[in-house]
């Protein structure tokens, strides 16, 4: 992973991510995608499902089959300088990239019926049909309190490891049953259901590539044990705004995030640590990997 050093005056884009979720013989286990080598956001590294929010995802046409109404929504997420039906779009794009980059189609229940609908939305999609005509036509309903904001990330001007700004609001969520995520082989060249501790030790040792919100993400979901329990935490709670603030000292790059004594806001958003450095061309805590895993 290689450091940007300029600086960044665009403002950040509009995103939606989604970090899915299912119970294992081994506990809460989570979602991370591959992305390309090539791409020019994040190459190589290990992800959650997420992208920009599309002018279609905010289309009347789709947020008419939505089962919650964009006041709804809107409340949901918590933010009161967003329109009401811009909120209700972040809801659709967590729901449409993972189905692009993984193939799951959240707010569905694991029936026939939904085995279906799956396969029709793939064969109207692959016609040449768009996201919001495919609904249209199909009159596919989906429950969009399948998803359950989590946390809202915005990326500084100094970004630290990619050369754009986004503004990415993290949703979590219960994969439906009976249905199976598999890579795209375009945008992600691999699936891996990990649970969040061994994806932060196989970080630890060298074994994948991991971004600070994914790090620091993965720390989160380490205190769950199960989805009843993660999801039971994030609904629980609004979404907290995390806003990284990175300094160089002594040639190191650092962000910090909220509660560490560099940060502008005293309290921390999440627990884990406050900061992490750049060595060895990735982000680590002071403490190494106790810091990630305490």
């Amino acid at each position: 992973m290689e450091l940007n050093t300029q600086t960044i005056t665009t403002p950040p884009l509009d995103s939606a991510s989604v970090v899915l979720l299912r119970d294992s013989a081994q506990g809460l286990q989570v979602l991370l995608l591959r992305r390309h080598q090539a791409s020019s956001v994040l190459g190589g590294a290990y992800v959650f499902p997420g992208g920009k929010l599309d002018l279609a995802d905010q289309s009347q046409a789709v947020l008419a089959r939505l089962s919650q109404d964009p006041s709804t929504l809107h409340q949901r997420l918590a933010e009161p300088d967003l329109s009401a039906d811009r909120a209700a779009g972040l809801f659709v794009a967590a729901i449409r990239e993972a189905f692009e980059e993984c193939g799951i189609l959240l707010g569905q229940p694991g029936s026939t019926s939904a085995s279906t609908d799956l396969q029709a939305l793939q064969n109207a999609l692959a016609s040449g049909q768009s996201w919001a005509e495919a609904f249209q036509t199909l009159s596919l309903r989906l429950a969009t309190d399948a998803l359950v904001p989590w946390t809202r990330w915005i990326t500084p001007r100094q970004a630290s490891v990619t050369h754009k700004r986004f503004d990415t609001r993290f949703f979590i969520a219960r994969v439906p049953e009976g249905q199976t995520a598999a890579h795209d082989n375009h945008e992600t060249t691999e699936t891996l259901w990990t649970t969040p501790r061994e994806a932060l030790i196989r970080y630890w040792d060298h074994d994948i590539e991991l971004a600070p919100p994914q790090i620091m993400g993965l720390v989160q979901l380490a205190k769950h044990q199960d989805t009843h329990s993660a999801l039971s935490e994030a609904q629980s709670r609004q979404p907290p705004v995390v806003e990284p603030e990175p300094f160089d000292q002594d040639g190191i790059r650092t962000i910090c995030y909220p509660g560490d004594p560099r940060h502008s806001i005293p309290h921390a958003a999440f627990p884990g640590p406050t900061r992490l450095m750049f060595k060895n061309k990735r982000f680590e805590p002071e403490t190494g990997l106790s810091g990630l895993l305490d």
